[in-house]
């Protein structure tokens, strides 16, 4: 039977940032790190430098069963570990994190490009879901109620589901993770991250904290891959649930093929976040806001708004004040203590964002700011800087297409109804935005707009912690979002008991069907 682990020193060395290229990233099963079997593998680049930092194994379909395996042998075990042991577990977990924020920082910066501000902002957001986890005495609180009939109560009680897995994508390495294995793991389920494999090196470093933390091995694994790793999850009879966020077309894949299989699946997909600015909303404040949310993280981000929708007269001077603050973004690596926005994750990626600045100015889009004329574009690092495209249309590639990298578009429309419409004709839905001094107007938009994250004067609205995270339309595929309250319904099933203690002087046999009244 599987023992809940001591706490204690169990980090081998992840991967550092200055690793060499020869550096293998291997899986981890049953509480240690296996290398490879598969023979398959792909590169890690330093997305600042262009370089081949370090090779990561991808697993084959019998690597993922044992992954499967060992997780499904800790289940058990862990189902009957106490809440008290279990939140105690947590509480380490969410410390040791906290205490290596800047190590797991680091990875990301090394793997992702993100600047180091960027970077620690993520932890932090992921911490905050590892803190609610905490409460999982609190959250896994069922109802009671007694005397529904003679001598007979009912209560509800929510039980872990089993071995789950979460397949993440490249721009959250160590937040996503987060929001699923904090959640999945406190219910009482084991676990299976597969992240992405270009930068996969936070997930391992994350793993070997949660062994220090005390988690008994097997009930956090991690195995890498690409297509074949993510088809055997899909597929695998033992796995009950699987989280993804990720691009659109793939978390439909995700869906259809998980659910085919049985599973329990909630798929985040792709967006076109829009913020709309009223005629009279603060200027200053929208053109902060509109730069801030569309270049952080070098626009890599679901929630990043790619479409600023200017209401009327407010057009002219919003593009002036988005340009003014344009030449004041620094550029640069990581390593650049004064630089605010890294290098995109791939070259092909960065090529491919780059693409829609020529495919929207051929379209008719006025090309503001280009960000291929940025020095650093040229180089052998990944960069991109920012640009901006005004009198974007609904038809033209860029608006139709999520670009996820530091493009802001600006779609002019004369009334407020327009700019609704423009939202909800998307197909996406996943957040959106309203600037304006009118509460009239924003509330109106809160209750007409069809997305599922809505920001008044606020441009990313990603819920705290203690609410739950997920979109509208294309942008999910599922009826539960992520994290939160909705995450522990996710990762339990409710169980209704119906309970009668009588007096055995009185019992008696009823044949009839059983009644309340």
């Amino acid at each position: 039977m599987t023992q809940v682990a001591e706490p204690g020193s169990a980090r081998s060395g992840a991967p550092s940032a200055g690793s060499g290229a020869t550096e293998r990233i291997h899986h981890w099963i049953g509480g240690r790190s296996v290398a490879g079997e598969s023979g398959r593998s792909g590169p890690v680049y330093n997305p600042a430098t262009g370089e081949l930092a370090r090779e990561v194994d991808f697993a084959s379909a019998e690597e993922v069963g044992a992954a499967v395996r060992a997780a499904a042998a800790a289940f058990p075990a862990w189902r009957a570990t106490s809440l008290s042991k279990r939140t105690e577990i947590l509480f380490r977990i969410r410390n040791l994190a906290d205490q290596h924020r800047a190590d797991i920082a680091a990875l990301l910066t090394a793997e992702h490009g993100k600047v180091p501000s960027d970077a620690l902002g993520e932890v932090a957001r992921g911490l905050e879901n590892l803190e609610f986890a905490t409460g999982i005495p609190h959250l896994l609180k069922g109802g009671f109620s007694e005397q529904v009939s003679s001598g007979v109560d009912v209560y509800q009680i929510r039980q872990p589901l089993g071995v789950v897995a979460g397949i993440t994508p490249f721009n959250f390495p160590a937040m996503v993770p987060m929001w699923m294995f904090g959640n999945a793991i406190a219910c009482g389920n084991t676990f299976i991250l597969k992240p992405s494999e270009k930068d996969p090196s936070a997930s391992i470093f994350i793993a070997e904290l949660l062994k220090e933390a005390g988690v008994p091995d097997g009930v956090f694994n991690v195995a890498h891959g690409d297509k074949v790793a993510v088809d055997a999850i899909l597929e695998h009879p033992t796995i009950r649930a699987v989280s993804f966020v990720g691009s659109t077309p793939i978390a439909r894949y995700i869906y259809e093929t998980g659910t085919k299989h049985g599973k329990r699946v909630q798929a985040l997909g792709g967006a076109k976040n829009h913020m709309i600015v009223l005629p009279d909303a603060d200027v200053d404040m929208a053109a902060d806001a509109a730069v801030s949310a569309a270049y952080g993280s070098s626009g890599e981000r679901c929630m990043a708004i790619s479409v600023v929708v200017a209401v009327g007269d407010v057009a002219d001077p919003l593009v002036d004040a988005i340009k003014s603050r344009l030449p004041k973004i620094k550029v640069g690596p990581g390593s650049d203590p004064s630089a605010e926005m890294g290098p995109l994750v791939t070259r092909e990626h960065r090529d491919k964002v780059a693409s829609y600045i020529e495919s929207g100015a051929a379209q008719g889009a006025s090309v503001v700011e280009d960000g291929r004329d940025h020095p650093l574009a040229g180089g052998d690092g990944f960069f991109l800087g920012v640009s901006l495209l005004d009198n974007v249309t609904p038809g033209m590639d860029s608006y139709k297409n999520e670009i996820f990298g530091p493009v802001l578009e600006v779609v002019r429309v004369p009334t407020y109804t327009d700019a609704v419409t423009l939202v909800n004709d998307n197909p996406y839905g996943n957040g959106t935005a309203i600037f304006t001094r009118d509460g009239g107007a924003a509330r109106q938009f809160q209750f007409e707009v069809e997305a599922g994250m809505v920001g008044i004067n606020v441009p990313i609205p990603v819920p705290v912690a203690y609410y739950s995270f997920g979109g509208w339309k294309g942008s999910l595929f599922g009826d539960i979002h992520m994290y939160g309250p909705e995450g522990i319904q996710f990762y339990t099933r409710a169980k209704v008991v119906t309970s009668r203690w009588p007096d055995p002087g009185t019992s008696k046999v009823d044949l009839g069907f059983p009644r309340t009244r």
